[in-house]
């Protein structure tokens, strides 16, 4: 028989082993949860779908993340949802690769913005595909399939990624350029923006059009002139005077692009010199282009949107679905979905000027 000393000390040391082994199951307990099943929920940033890690392993629980909507940080780094946050699941099922989502009638909620009908329709598609084997998605509301509600994307049937992936029509083409007849007015300004590095060496014709239009908008703005984009009286003073824009960071030797929120124009930068500076449209108040340190990741010619289902020619995304881009609209003031528009005038020939690896640094102020 044991002392009662040594009957306590043996009592005390089975306690504390079973003490240790118990934290350490929870231990491994805990990390076994923080790395359990995880699932791609994808929300839209600038002009696609990005995917996002959340917790879980079946339809049902892919759809409750999605309505659950992007963190506070993700949203910091231009993260959305579409999907009213309203909306409720009803039923989801998913039987040989199809996935049956039956949601509130909430989901339909603001469906006179063709915009947002698509882009919660691609969330709702691509975040459901893979998962349990999902390949084609019905969508219902109030037990019932919709149509005509998805501008394009009939839904009456089983939809998949790849119809969604593929392009509706040919890239739009800008309209023909409609030039004045040659004016010395015109062509002396042409050498000012030149000079100033809004317009390229050559595009001093004389003939008033989008191309000087566009480079006189860029100038309005830099300069806090009024955005006509039109050779009128305070412009053509301000061309006299002007000196060419200087970057607002040092950046050494290289090329970079300094996108200005507050003044919606970009430099493009080659050794600490302003190279040219263009127009652009970014992100509208709803959906703002983050500032941040960046760096071009592709170049693509072709680049098609999912969520909104349009072109982007000449795409330089710098951070995951945002991008510099062409655009037929173009207007003087934040309207985009947080991508870089740029006019037709100016597009191709940044694409040419940056490359992969290119830095970007956008800017509130």
């Amino acid at each position: 028989m044991l002392a009662p000393a040594t009957s306590l000390r043996a009592v005390a040391l089975c306690l504390l082993t079973a003490l240790v082994l118990l934290a350490a199951g929870t231990a491994s307990s805990a990390a076994t949860a923080a790395s359990g099943p995880r699932l791609g929920v994808y929300f839209v940033q600038g002009e696609q779908l990005r995917p996002v890690n959340r917790p879980g392993r079946t339809a049902r629980d892919a759809v409750r993340q999605l309505i659950a909507g992007p963190t506070r940080a993700e949203r910091h780094l231009g993260f959305r949802t579409y999907v009213p946050v309203r909306t409720r699941i009803r039923r989801v099922t998913v039987a040989h690769g199809l996935a049956t989502v039956d949601l509130t009638g909430a989901f339909l909620n603001h469906r006179r913005n063709h915009d947002s009908m698509l882009a919660r329709l691609g969330e709702l598609v691509h975040t459901l595909t893979g998962v349990q084997g999902t390949k084609r998605v019905q969508l219902l509301v109030d037990g019932a399939t919709t149509e005509g509600l998805f501008p394009g994307i009939p839904t009456v049937r089983p939809i998949t990624l790849r119809l969604l992936e593929t392009p509706s029509g040919p890239v739009p083409k800008p309209p023909p350029a409609r030039l004045s007849g040659p004016d010395p007015v015109v062509k002396a300004a042409q050498h000012h923006l030149i000079a100033l590095g809004y317009l390229l060496r050559g595009d001093d014709d004389g003939r008033f059009g989008p191309v000087t239009s566009n480079a006189l908008l860029a100038f309005q703005k830099w300069e806090r002139l009024d955005r006509t984009g039109q050779l009128d009286t305070p412009t053509k003073k301000r061309l006299t005077s002007a000196t060419r824009p200087l970057p607002r960071t040092h950046g050494g030797a290289g090329k970079r692009a300094e996108v200005l929120l507050d003044r919606q124009v970009t430099l493009l930068i080659a050794n600490d010199k302003v190279v040219r500076t263009i127009a652009v449209s970014t992100g509208k108040p709803s959906t703002p282009t983050p500032p941040g340190r960046y760096r071009v990741y592709a170049k693509i010619k072709k680049w098609w949107s999912v969520p909104f289902h349009e072109w982007l020619p000449y795409a330089l995304p710098f951070v995951g679905g945002i991008a510099f881009h062409q655009f037929l609209s173009v207007p003087a003031y934040p309207a985009s979905h947080g991508c870089v528009r740029q006019s037709p005038t100016v597009a191709k020939w940044t694409y040419w000027f940056a490359y992969i690896g290119m830095p970007v640094r956008v800017m509130a102020r």
